[in-house]
């Protein structure tokens, strides 16, 4: 070849090079996290005056009550459809629907990236396009990934508003005007048996309308993974199946009442159990992400469980109910109030709660700052406290890895005064037990490490807490506590730690095997 020629194929090459480099670094580009929106205020409608009134509803047509709530909720209820990495769609793929991109074999096709395309539901709260969705829905999109197509085939790119993964809520915006807005109902007027719609994009047949019945309500099946989760799901059997997620469950007055979130299935279809976010938690976490960007939630400064048959004997209750204080934060809001530990909630604003979760859904639509006024029980007489709420400050707490190797320190070899022994336990803790400076044969028991959605997660263990007594037995050593653990998960399914926190208040937490 001429020198002339190589010279050419030279610079050609190098042109090449700076061309494909070029085009790889846009695409890369290409690839972030969709970009938060602007955030700022709006106003959301919530009417205690349905399109259809209490007279029209008496001896209605279900037949034709349905029609005209379809007619009118449907144009609210929009399809939702978001480009992420496969990697990401995977992963996150609990009841989303995806369909992976069409790669081809070509050279450019396996350089670049692989994407997937999951679609969902969401409902517009205003008519300025701000529409409230789940987070799994549009979680890991790229930017410009997100697509909105409205019931009446208009599309518009979406920017994502603000995400509170412990609701599994988002809200996204869409640049709109005059836009058919869903009307807000109140979930705590919900009873069991009602009929309820579900309206949502199912295995992208857009807007889809199926009816049931509400199957219970404040449901909590430990489906969002969040360290502070929020599960108090309305249960419906009306047909929910991937793709519905985020979009509308209303009732016979066409008002939305939950958001669609999860399905309760062995084959990933429908099978009978829906669940849905009820409206006025999810309309408070959408206010909050509009108009600040993230979530301000209020703390009541206790940690709870709700009272089972066992301990209202023992506490000498005529009936089970309520929701039992097992320890109280010091400076904390209940703390400051007078809330102390083995106080019985009966009530919150006059709501009955019976279980945690609905102790929690009742703070968590409050704002931090506000008073809440609970009915307590306490030494057999029912008393009234009013408590203000502080803002609840996320902490980081370790999560297990499924391809994570978890080192534990060595033991320090046994009878050495002051040493530290450690031992982890299956149902998601791990101790560490520390000699008494008077009798190095006995030990303070304290939990180390508490394992972000374990079983010990979720019924409220903590790192620093002093394990006292297993069921009314006292614990002294490892030997003893493994002992005492082994014996009761094996006689009945489930051990009751007696514990004390940091702060010195003292409290029980009852752990089941999985």
């Amino acid at each position: 070849m001429k020198r002339k020629d190589l010279i050419l194929t030279g610079i050609l090459l190098v042109m090449i090079g700076i061309t494909a480099g070029t085009l790889i670094a846009l695409y890369t580009i290409n690839e972030e996290l969709a970009p938060l929106a602007e955030v700022r205020t709006t106003e959301i409608n919530q009417s205690e005056s349905p399109f259809i009134s209490d007279e029209a509803l008496e001896g209605a047509d279900a037949r034709f009550l349905f029609k005209k709530i379809a007619e009118e909720v449907t144009p609210t209820v929009v399809y939702i459809e978001a480009i992420v990495p496969i990697e990401g769609a995977i992963s996150n793929n609990e009841d989303r629907e995806l369909e992976e991109e069409d790669e081809g074999d070509s050279f450019w096709d396996r350089l670049m990236p692989q994407r997937a395309r999951t679609v969902g539901s969401g409902v517009l709260i205003t008519s300025d396009g701000y529409i409230l969705t789940n987070n799994h829905v549009i979680e890991d999109a790229v930017e410009k990934g997100l697509r909105v197509v409205l019931s009446d085939k208009r599309e518009y790119p979406a920017k994502v508003v603000g995400v509170d993964s412990s609701t599994d809520l988002a809200v996204i915006k869409i640049n709109g005007s005059d836009l058919p807005k869903i009307t807000i109902g109140d979930s705590e007027t919900l009873d069991v048996g009602e009929w309820v719609l579900a309206i949502g994009n199912p295995f992208r047949l857009r807007s889809t309308v199926t009816a049931g019945i509400v199957s219970a309500l404040s449901r909590d099946v430990q489906i969002i993974n969040d360290q502070m989760r929020i599960e108090s799901f309305i249960q419906t059997d009306a047909a929910i199946n991937k793709g519905n997620s985020g979009g509308a469950l209303v009732n016979t007055s066409g008002q939305l009442i939950g958001i669609n979130t999860a399905i309760a299935s062995q084959t990933g279809a429908y099978q009978g159990y829906g669940f849905a976010v009820p409206s006025n938690l999810a309309i408070k976490v959408a206010k909050d992400l509009i108009e600040f960007g993230q979530v301000r939630r209020a703390l009541l400064g206790v940690t709870i469980a709700g009272v089972d048959y066992t301990r209202a004997v023992e506490k000498g209750m005529e009936t089970v109910r309520g929701v039992e204080i097992l320890t109280v934060s010091e400076n904390g809001a209940a703390s400051e109030s007078g809330i102390q530990a083995g106080d019985v909630v009966l009530r919150v604003n006059g709501i009955e709660v019976n279980e945690a979760n609905q102790l929690q859904q009742q703070v968590a639509v409050l704002h931090p700052g506000e008073s809440v006024n609970l009915s307590i029980l306490r030494n057999g007489e029912v008393i009234q406290k009013s408590v203000s709420l502080k803002m609840l400050v996320p902490q980081d707490i370790p999560e297990i890895s499924a391809n994570e190797e978890h080192i534990f320190p060595e033991e320090v070899p046994e009878g050495n005064r002051g040493g530290l022994f450690y031992k982890e336990f299956d149902l998601g803790f791990r101790v560490k037990a520390l000699a008494k400076p008077e009798d190095a044969e006995k030990f303070d028991i304290y939990i180390d490490e508490v394992y972000k959605y374990s079983e010990a997660w979720n019924r409220g263990l903590r790192a620093d807490h002093q394990i006292l007594k297993i069921e009314k037995e006292k614990v002294e050593d490892l030997s003893g506590l493994e002992e005492l653990i082994r014996r009761n998960l094996n006689d009945k399914g489930s051990v009751t730690l007696e514990i004390i926190n940091e702060e010195g208040a003292r409290g029980f937490i009852e752990l089941k095997r999985n």
